[in-house]
Protein backbone atom coordinates (compact mmCIF):
# COMPACT_ATOMS: atom_id res chain seq x y z
CA UNK A 1 0.00 0.00 0.00
CA UNK A 2 1.31 3.48 -0.81
CA UNK A 3 2.06 6.15 1.81
CA UNK A 4 -0.09 9.25 1.49
CA UNK A 5 -1.66 12.04 3.51
CA UNK A 6 -4.98 11.15 5.08
CA UNK A 7 -7.25 12.45 7.85
CA UNK A 8 -6.84 10.94 11.32
CA UNK A 9 -9.58 11.35 13.93
CA UNK A 10 -8.68 11.10 17.61
CA UNK A 11 -11.68 9.33 19.15
CA UNK A 12 -10.80 10.53 22.65
CA UNK A 13 -11.00 14.18 21.55
CA UNK A 14 -14.01 13.76 19.23
CA UNK A 15 -17.21 15.10 20.77
CA UNK A 16 -19.44 13.80 17.99
CA UNK A 17 -20.64 17.28 16.99
CA UNK A 18 -20.58 16.30 13.29
CA UNK A 19 -19.18 19.61 12.01
CA UNK A 20 -16.45 17.73 10.10
CA UNK A 21 -18.96 15.72 8.05
CA UNK A 22 -20.22 18.58 5.87
CA UNK A 23 -16.84 19.86 4.57
CA UNK A 24 -15.95 16.34 3.41
CA UNK A 25 -17.34 16.56 -0.12
CA UNK A 26 -16.26 12.98 -0.84
CA UNK A 27 -18.32 11.51 2.03
CA UNK A 28 -15.38 9.81 3.74
CA UNK A 29 -16.34 11.06 7.22
CA UNK A 30 -19.55 10.02 8.93
CA UNK A 31 -20.82 9.81 12.48
CA UNK A 32 -20.87 6.28 13.88
CA UNK A 33 -22.05 5.64 17.44
CA UNK A 34 -21.65 9.33 18.27
CA UNK A 35 -18.08 9.69 16.95
CA UNK A 36 -16.68 10.90 13.62
CA UNK A 37 -14.99 8.16 11.60
CA UNK A 38 -13.24 7.92 8.24
CA UNK A 39 -15.34 5.05 6.92
CA UNK A 40 -13.44 4.34 3.73
CA UNK A 41 -9.88 5.59 3.38
CA UNK A 42 -10.00 5.57 -0.43
CA UNK A 43 -12.67 8.30 -0.21
CA UNK A 44 -10.40 10.66 1.78
CA UNK A 45 -8.43 12.98 -0.51
CA UNK A 46 -6.38 14.40 2.37
CA UNK A 47 -7.32 17.99 1.51
CA UNK A 48 -8.17 18.67 5.15
CA UNK A 49 -11.16 20.99 4.78
CA UNK A 50 -12.59 19.15 7.79
CA UNK A 51 -9.69 20.09 10.10
CA UNK A 52 -10.52 23.75 10.61
CA UNK A 53 -14.12 23.20 11.66
CA UNK A 54 -13.42 20.77 14.52
CA UNK A 55 -13.86 22.68 17.80
CA UNK A 56 -12.13 19.90 19.75
CA UNK A 57 -9.02 19.64 17.56
CA UNK A 58 -9.67 15.93 17.02
CA UNK A 59 -8.69 15.90 13.35
CA UNK A 60 -5.18 15.93 11.92
CA UNK A 61 -3.51 14.99 8.67
CA UNK A 62 -1.01 12.19 8.88
CA UNK A 63 1.15 10.46 6.31
CA UNK A 64 0.75 6.71 6.46
CA UNK A 65 0.00 3.65 4.42
CA UNK A 66 -3.51 3.88 3.02
CA UNK A 67 -5.34 2.85 -0.14
CA UNK A 68 -4.97 5.29 -3.06
CA UNK A 69 -7.58 8.03 -3.24
CA UNK A 70 -10.18 6.97 -5.81
CA UNK A 71 -12.44 9.43 -7.62
CA UNK A 72 -14.29 6.42 -9.05
CA UNK A 73 -14.98 5.15 -5.51
CA UNK A 74 -16.21 8.62 -4.51
CA UNK A 75 -18.55 8.73 -7.50
CA UNK A 76 -19.82 5.22 -6.74
CA UNK A 77 -20.27 6.05 -3.04
CA UNK A 78 -22.36 9.12 -3.88
CA UNK A 79 -24.63 7.36 -6.39
CA UNK A 80 -28.16 7.01 -5.10
CA UNK A 81 -27.43 9.01 -1.95
CA UNK A 82 -29.45 12.09 -1.21
CA UNK A 83 -27.16 15.09 -1.47
CA UNK A 84 -27.56 16.98 1.74
CA UNK A 85 -25.32 19.70 3.03
CA UNK A 86 -25.47 22.77 5.17
CA UNK A 87 -25.18 25.83 2.96
CA UNK A 88 -22.18 27.88 4.06
CA UNK A 89 -22.00 31.66 3.80
CA UNK A 90 -19.22 34.21 3.54
CA UNK A 91 -18.52 35.58 7.01
CA UNK A 92 -17.88 39.02 5.50
CA UNK A 93 -20.75 39.67 3.08
CA UNK A 94 -23.20 36.83 3.78
CA UNK A 95 -23.34 35.47 0.22
CA UNK A 96 -23.93 31.72 0.11
CA UNK A 97 -21.98 29.02 -1.69
CA UNK A 98 -24.98 28.75 -4.01
CA UNK A 99 -24.23 32.31 -5.20
CA UNK A 100 -20.42 32.49 -5.24
CA UNK A 101 -17.46 30.15 -4.68
CA UNK A 102 -16.36 29.98 -1.03
CA UNK A 103 -12.97 29.14 0.46
CA UNK A 104 -12.16 28.07 4.01
CA UNK A 105 -10.13 30.59 5.99
CA UNK A 106 -9.03 31.42 9.51
CA UNK A 107 -9.72 34.85 10.98
CA UNK A 108 -8.98 35.86 14.57
CA UNK A 109 -8.80 32.21 15.65
CA UNK A 110 -12.06 31.16 14.00
CA UNK A 111 -12.53 28.77 11.08
CA UNK A 112 -14.75 30.58 8.58
CA UNK A 113 -15.74 30.69 4.92
CA UNK A 114 -14.95 33.63 2.65
CA UNK A 115 -16.21 34.26 -0.87
CA UNK A 116 -13.89 34.95 -3.75
CA UNK A 117 -15.19 38.53 -3.96
CA UNK A 118 -14.25 39.35 -0.34
CA UNK A 119 -10.94 37.48 -0.28
CA UNK A 120 -8.84 40.15 -2.08
CA UNK A 121 -9.88 42.81 0.44
CA UNK A 122 -8.88 40.50 3.30
CA UNK A 123 -5.50 39.87 1.71
CA UNK A 124 -4.72 43.44 0.65
CA UNK A 125 -6.61 45.36 3.33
Amino acid sequence: MPKRKIVRIDEEKCTGCGLCVTPCAEGAIQLVNGKAKVLREELCDGAGFCLGVCPAGALTIEEREAPEFSEAAVHEHQQGREKTYMVQTCFNCGRSEEQVPLLPCRNRGASLWVCTRCLPALIHG
